[in-house]
């Protein structure tokens, strides 16, 4: 469900669930933390490139595939130490771990779980028709999967905090204004490759420098961040206010009232 093929140092990386729009399901998740442990030990590696198959790249988390056992719940969220970083975090952060540069290419729905992800690359070059939202809101929880600490080094704080309140999607030109996204193309498969042109070109111990150097300046509190991610959801997960919500997010047309806030 995820293909990895390594051409000329340059690691191809598809989420092959075209059926399911790319949606994540538990063992994606196991695959995806695999490969990035592999791609760190291979010292040939140029570049690695994450796309989906077909005409979507990811529409988030496989939420029916996943909660058929809890258990998955419980190893997606689950880590030995509270700064650690747990399943899901290490699938969007893991790609900032590699010493080399990640480009994600993003046609159409890049949703919830998939636009995680897709900010974990350095880069994001994406078609016109692609669509992004950060959906963990709608369901009445807060995003987990490393998003504090990606969102601070790519938009300004209003911008960050609207898009992880509000479900609602947004175009690639949008996105683009906000820098959400690096560049739009009607072809970005060839933008990348003129990317890749030019990073190969550069001596590979300079970019691993440039890149450890500058993840260290913009996430200097991530252990800190990392545990509250995981505490937060938890608390939410627990919370009367999350049934109500994944009430509403089912039946817009008969909301319920949400009860009075906890103590944060």
């Amino acid at each position: 469900m995820v293909q990895l093929e390594t051409i000329d140092g340059i690691a191809w990386v598809t989420l092959d669930r075209p059926e399911k729009q790319n949606a994540l399901s538990y063992d994606m998740f196991k695959q995806l933390d695999n490969i990035i442990h592999k791609l760190k030990r291979n010292r040939q590696l140029r570049a690695v490139v994450l796309q989906g198959q077909g005409p979507h790249f990811c529409s988030g988390l496989d939420v029916g595939a996943v909660m058929k056992k809890p258990a998955n719940i419980v190893s997606l969220l689950f880590k030995w130490l509270p700064g650690n970083a747990n399943l899901v975090q290490r699938v969007a952060l893991g790609w900032r771990t590699l010493p080399v540069p990640v480009f994600a290419l993003v046609r159409g729905n890049c949703l919830g779980g998939g636009l995680h992800i897709a900010l974990g690359a350095d880069y994001r070059i994406a078609a016109p028709d692609a669509q992004f939202a950060i959906m963990e809101s709608r369901w009445g929880l807060c995003p987990d999967m490393s998003t504090s600490i990606l969102l601070p080094g790519i938009l300004n704080h209003d911008q960050a905090l609207w898009l992880a309140s509000n479900p609602q999607r947004i175009d690639a030109k949008q996105a683009r204004e906000l820098g959400l996204i690096t560049q739009v193309s009607d072809d970005p498969l060839f933008a990348i490759q003129e990317r890749l042109t030019r990073v190969t070109a550069i001596s590979p111990d300079a970019l691993a420098a440039v890149k450890h150097l500058y993840n260290t300046a913009y996430h200097p509190q991530r252990r800190k961040l990392l545990w509250q991610e995981t505490w937060f959801q938890i608390k939410l997960l627990l919370s009367k206010n999350t049934r109500v919500a994944m009430h509403n997010g089912r039946h817009t047309e008969q909301p319920k009232p949400f009860k009075p806030r906890k103590k944060w």
